[in-house]
């Protein structure tokens, strides 16, 4: 009896054990076929947000586009293209061109584009990039006026400018000229259709940009061009590394011809071939 008892107790024992070792074995199996656990994925580096001035009323290079609100022209275009090589959040602020170097003097904000031409005035107050764009001053007139036809036909006749613009300063160096300083190019060429002006002297893009879009066709460019002028990106004196940034973009958009892109599109042509890079030493 004792002899049973035990050998039932065996059975049960080794029973036991191997519906353990089964257990254990679906375990293992299942453990097998359960997905690794994906370890954790670093986020993303969030953009650098970075705020700039402009002048939004300056066609063809800012300003805002009637049909879908947005800021368009060649500056934005250009902005666009830097922020994405150089991985930028970037936010444009409108403002009246002349409240832009103060504005980065106080370093309100991280930089400016709006067309500014690089003076050894300006560069006492900010930094620039590299040169991204070749101007010059130009003279629209009405095109019923037929008195004025060089530089010198203005002496003492009543010029609008827009204000702290290098325009404001060359039309001042003309003799007995009466200049009247307005807040947007626009309000100097509504001035001049009105006849409260005699002539604007402005940058030649924008005004020839002026000229295309007029429907009116009352307004024409007459002389050669007054001046040779970059523009650059304006950063406060103290934001060097934002500056080094940006130059690295337009030399790579330059090498991988985006900025001819961008330029062809809004003025038909190849841009110069130093452009953007340091300034013709012709």
């Amino acid at each position: 009896m004792k002899k049973a008892l035990k050998l039932i107790l065996v059975c049960l024992m080794v029973a036991a054990l191997a519906m353990t070792a089964v257990g254990c074995g679906g375990d293992q199996k299942k453990d097998a076929q359960a997905p690794a656990k994906k370890k954790d994925q670093p986020a993303p580096a969030a953009k650098k947000k970075v705020v700039l001035a402009s002048d939004t009323a300056y066609a063809p290079f800012e300003f805002q586009d009637p049909a879908s609100g947005k800021y368009a022209g060649f500056d934005i275009d250009l902005v666009n293209a830097i922020a994405e090589v150089a991985k930028l959040d970037i936010e444009i602020r409108s403002m009246n061109f002349d409240g832009i170097i103060p504005a980065l003097e106080t370093a309100s904000v991280d930089g400016a584009i709006s067309a500014m031409t690089i003076t050894d005035k300006r560069k006492q107050q900010v930094n620039f990039s590299y040169p991204y764009y070749l101007s010059g001053q130009s003279i629209a007139i009405r095109t019923d006026n037929s008195s004025i036809k060089t530089w010198d036909d203005l002496k003492g006749k009543k010029l609008g400018v827009q204000i702290s613009t290098t325009g404001a300063d060359e039309a001042r160096t003309i003799t007995g000229a009466k200049v009247t300083d307005y807040n947007t190019i626009n309000e100097a060429f509504l001035a001049l259709k009105n006849g409260a002006v005699d002539a604007v002297v402005n940058d030649f893009p924008v005004s020839a940009y002026f000229i295309k879009q007029n429907k009116a066709n009352d307004v024409k460019i007459v002389a050669d061009l007054r001046t040779s002028e970059h523009y650059g990106v304006a950063f406060p004196k103290k934001n060097t590394e934002l500056l080094d940034t940006f130059n690295k973009a337009l030399k790579t958009l330059k090498e991988n011809g985006k900025y001819a892109e961008i330029y062809k599109k809004w003025f038909g042509s190849d841009p110069p071939a130093y452009l953007p890079g340091e300034p013709d030493k012709k």
